[in-house]
């Protein structure tokens, strides 16, 4: 416990977690503080091809083999089958209609990218080594959920004087989840990094290593921002239980990644990754999906959750914590 308290502390007064929690202060006392919208489209895709290029690069150094597969597989099948244990706990502590718990839900089997930095980058700032394909595994969990999201209404939704068919996982839906710009730019930079190898990062290292914690910082604080509005425009629709699941169900999906990144074999900081990726929601890649495939549900309640609550509640406690328990489970790294 001592040890998980030591790293919370750590993390608690990291630069990134208290530019977060400036920029959600300033959003909270409605301050005029904002950063433009170009500049913050401009800071995710330099933190994309950045921890993209370095995780294939960490990948040609060390070597491919099938554990990567493994891994894959592992990722795919927990972002596919987490929303069913999400939406299992929505329908049973809170009132959401079928639609909005399924939106809901398919957050919570999707990932966070700005999560899996932050946890990178404390593991780093630690450390502690983890494999360097977890990247790619953190692009192949985008997707599934969303798929099991459609599953779980069934492919239909209420409309006027019936019920009418769903959009569903159609051509553009699937255009929009697997050539979305985060994805691909994920994807490409790994692909760039594996082919180019410690060489190529050795290269371009003053501009996608040196500048990393301050990009990030800068990223965060605007992600303060858009989480503090969120919470101030979706007080009226969160209730207690639903704000409590917004804090229950990252240590819930922990405990999958935990249990699945032990049992494939990972290093500890694999472990912490794995558990990280399982426990953070989507803000990016499934609201936009939702927004094609389920326009009914209320972003008020899936956008603020995910990044209202879950995203500063896994920067400030989860992160450590799942740390914590990946070195007590799968050993010292």
């Amino acid at each position: 416990m001592t040890g998980i308290l030591a790293i919370a502390g750590e993390n608690l007064l990291s630069p990134m977690v208290l530019f977060f929690a400036l920029g959600f202060a300033a959003a909270m006392v409605r301050s005029d503080l904002s950063v433009p919208e170009a500049v913050a489209k401009g800071l995710s895709l330099y933190l994309l091809l950045s921890i993209g290029f370095k995780g294939g690069a960490g990948v040609a150094e060390y070597g491919a083999s099938g554990a990567i597969v493994l891994a894959l597989l592992a990722g795919i099948v927990l972002s596919a089958v987490i929303p069913f244990v999400a939406f299992a706990i929505l329908s049973a502590v809170s009132s959401l209609d079928r639609i909005n718990a399924a939106a809901v839900a398919a957050h919570y089997g999707s990932i966070s990218i700005v999560t899996f930095v932050a946890a990178t980058s404390m593991l780093t700032a630690r450390g502690i080594p983890y494999e360097g394909y977890m990247v790619a595994v953190a692009a192949v969990m985008e997707a599934p959920a969303i798929v099991t999201a459609l599953v779980l209404v069934h492919r239909t939704r209420p409309g006027e004087g019936g019920t009418v068919r769903s959009g569903g996982l159609d051509g553009a839906l699937l255009r929009e989840v697997l050539l979305g710009s985060s994805v691909v730019l994920l994807v490409g930079a790994f692909a760039i990094g594996w082919i180019t190898g410690p060489d190529g990062l050795a290269e371009i290292a003053p501009f996608v290593v040196d500048p990393f914690k301050g990009v990030l910082c800068l990223f965060l604080l605007d992600m303060g921002l858009i989480a503090g509005r969120g919470i101030r425009r979706g007080a009226g629709v969160l209730t207690l239980p639903i704000v409590l699941f917004g804090v229950a169900m990252p240590l819930v999906g922990a405990a999958f990644g935990l249990a699945t990144g032990l049992a494939i074999g990972l290093s500890a900081g694999g472990v912490a990754v794995f558990a990280t990726l399982a426990a953070s929601a989507s803000y990016i890649a499934v609201p936009a999906a939702m927004r094609v495939a389920l326009p009914e549900a209320n972003p008020a309640i899936y956008l603020t959750l995910s990044l209202g609550v879950t995203f500063p509640f896994n920067l400030v406690i989860g992160i450590p914590l799942y740390s914590a328990a990946a070195a007590m489970i799968a050993g010292p790294a």
